[in-house]
């Protein structure tokens, strides 16, 4: 069982990286802001259909829930948001393991001090070295697109 979880989010991590570059592209034609309420859109519309055919049937308990926990939609939106605006700018890579090393940098905080009530995972140092790679390969890709950009501008000098 583990295992096809552990495939399903890196089917979720296939997506999410086509999904960014295509809106990254489709910002600079439609704007950033439209583009990620098309994806919301098209998302809420998505759900509701599945929503009717496999739904738990208490969309209400949402608006029973702590208001600290509706925060995440806010969260989602300004992933989403700030995804957008990054792609165009920085790439797709860049823009995806700068997102990773903020989850996971949150997600160390989150499991160290069991944060909303999740599973309680001590920091190690193996956390602390998988975070000190993760910078580093941040570096290096970065690195990677400047002097892409710097080859590709002295092409067109």
């Amino acid at each position: 069982m583990i295992i096809l979880i552990i495939l399903f989010t890196l089917l979720g991590g296939i997506t999410l990286s086509a999904q960014s570059s295509i809106n990254g592209t489709l910002s600079r034609n439609a704007g950033t802001l439209e583009t990620t309420l098309l994806t919301f859109v098209t998302g809420t519309l998505f759900l509701a259909v599945v929503i009717v055919f496999f739904g738990q049937g208490n969309l209400s308990a949402i608006f029973e829930a702590p208001k600290w926990q509706l925060s995440a939609a806010f969260l989602g939106t300004m992933y989403l948001l700030l995804t957008v605006m990054a792609v165009p700018r920085i790439g797709v890579i860049a823009t995806n393991i700068a997102g990773i090393i903020g989850q996971l940098v949150t997600g160390i905080f989150i499991d160290n001090f069991g944060w909303f009530n999740s599973l309680v995972l001590p920091l190690d140092w193996r956390r602390l070295a998988a975070m000190l790679f993760m910078l580093i390969a941040l570096y290096f890709v970065y690195k990677g697109n400047k002097r892409s950009g710097d080859e590709a501008q002295m092409k067109t000098v």
